[in-house]
């Protein structure tokens, strides 16, 4: 493996490890300094809906400063704001108010990081075929959350939350170092007419969207694909522990299954990447790591069917996303990476603060099982498009831009 992708992948896995390190640590943290659920809700919102806007208009900043100077600006700035909530903890200054700034301050970096590192991934790549560089990149993001979460629980039980959060910051000193130290080359690339403005910069990336109908369907698909997985995580298998009688410890079992089958899938793909047929590949893994996960829940009560399909649905979702961030590198421009792929993310990822809502307002109306049935068959509607795409004769060849 090429050392800037080495790099590149060890940075992303310190630092999202640490960033779900966090995730644990900071509604723990709030729980019991406040007591108050609906605060650890509106702290979940500080953080969500900067890091959501700074994919959609960050996008510019990173095509016009470089990647990889934001990636590493990015972490070595959110290394410092987290860093802020110890400090303030320890010297008794902490309160709600600059706890929510703080948030909403490293939700805003971690966007911009994220579009950042995403855009240097081709870079980082270099000779390494798009397709298994994208596995790795996805199965290191599923490995953190698969390390990250437990350890969040163990070091939130043996330290405290706010120490726990200084490992964050330190994690994210050390990717911007890797990054720095290992991923070389230009800091900047050509972007747009000399003297475009942000504005112009900005809807360079919207028209993209506009005219590129299958990257378009792709992100819209996303977006409703992304409510329902969290409408699954969120309301649907807590209230099927709770009906079923299955105890609150398989809510971290059924999440511990996916993502075991998820990193597995992930060593999978990236081994058999280049040999697979792409648009079938990604048709056939995206039926199978949706909809079967909600119709499991409304046939049966039973543990193990559901921790089998969701295992299978880790396997299975493990080809998806590498796929569609290959297909983003193919069809975007160089120049308009940052833009572009920082709006898809964003677009994407709009749809998961409106998920839990949804999904509790389909239980409540109209009880588990229906709300289940109807989730999971639009699901399955959905699921079904890329089947019109490969019907349309759309191949490896033909997936980049007219």
């Amino acid at each position: 493996m090429r050392r800037p992708l080495a790099s590149l992948l060890v940075a992303e896995a310190v630092s999202l490890a640490g960033s779900h390190v966090s995730s644990v640590a900071v509604p723990w943290l709030v729980l019991t300094t406040t007591g108050s659920a609906t605060r650890i809700g509106t702290v979940a919102l500080a953080q969500t809906l900067p890091f959501v806007l700074a994919g959609m208009f960050g996008g510019p900043l990173v095509d016009r400063l470089g990647a990889r100077r934001v990636a590493i600006v990015s972490d070595a700035a959110s290394a410092a704001v987290v860093a802020l909530v110890p400090l303030l903890h320890v010297l008794g200054l902490l309160s709600f108010g600059p706890l929510v700034a703080i948030v909403a301050a490293a939700g805003a970096l971690g966007g911009a990081t994220n579009t950042a590192k995403r855009a240097l991934l081709p870079q980082a790549a270099g000779d390494t075929p798009m397709a298994r560089a994208t596995a790795l990149f996805d199965g290191i993001g599923r490995a953190a959350i698969l390390v990250g979460l437990p350890l969040g629980g163990v070091l939130v039980a043996a330290i405290g939350p706010a120490a726990v959060l200084a490992i964050d910051a330190a994690s994210f000193a050390a990717g911007a170092a890797v990054i720095a130290a290992g991923v070389c080359g230009p800091t900047s690339v050509k972007t747009g007419e000399p003297g475009e403005s942000y504005l112009a910069s900005l809807a360079a990336g919207f028209a993209f969207l506009r005219r590129d109908k299958l990257f378009a369907l792709i992100v819209g698909v996303l977006f409703f694909t992304n409510l329902a997985d969290q409408a699954y995580s969120i309301v649907f298998v807590p209230v099927w522990v709770r009906e079923s009688g299955a105890g609150p410890a398989v809510l971290g079992l059924l999440g511990g299954v996916f993502g075991l089958g998820a990193v597995v899938g992930s060593l999978l793909y990236a081994a058999l990447a280049t040999r697979l047929p792409r648009v079938p590949t990604f048709a056939v893994c995206f039926l199978l790591a949706g909809s079967p996960r909600f119709f499991a829940l409304a046939a049966t009560g039973r543990l193990w069917p559901v921790l089998a399909i969701a295992f299978g649905a880790g396997l299975a979702v493990a080809a998806v996303n590498p796929i569609l961030m290959a297909l983003g590198y193919e069809r975007v421009p160089a120049h308009l990476r940052g833009r572009v792929l920082g709006l898809a993310v964003a677009i994407g990822f709009a749809g998961v603060p409106l998920g839990g809502l949804l999904g509790g307002l389909a239980v409540d109306h109209a009880g588990p099982r229906p709300a289940l049935l109807l989730a999971g068959g639009l699901y399955l509607a959905v699921s079904l498009v890329p089947f019109t795409l490969a019907q349309r004769r759309i191949d490896d060849r033909s997936l980049v831009p007219g």
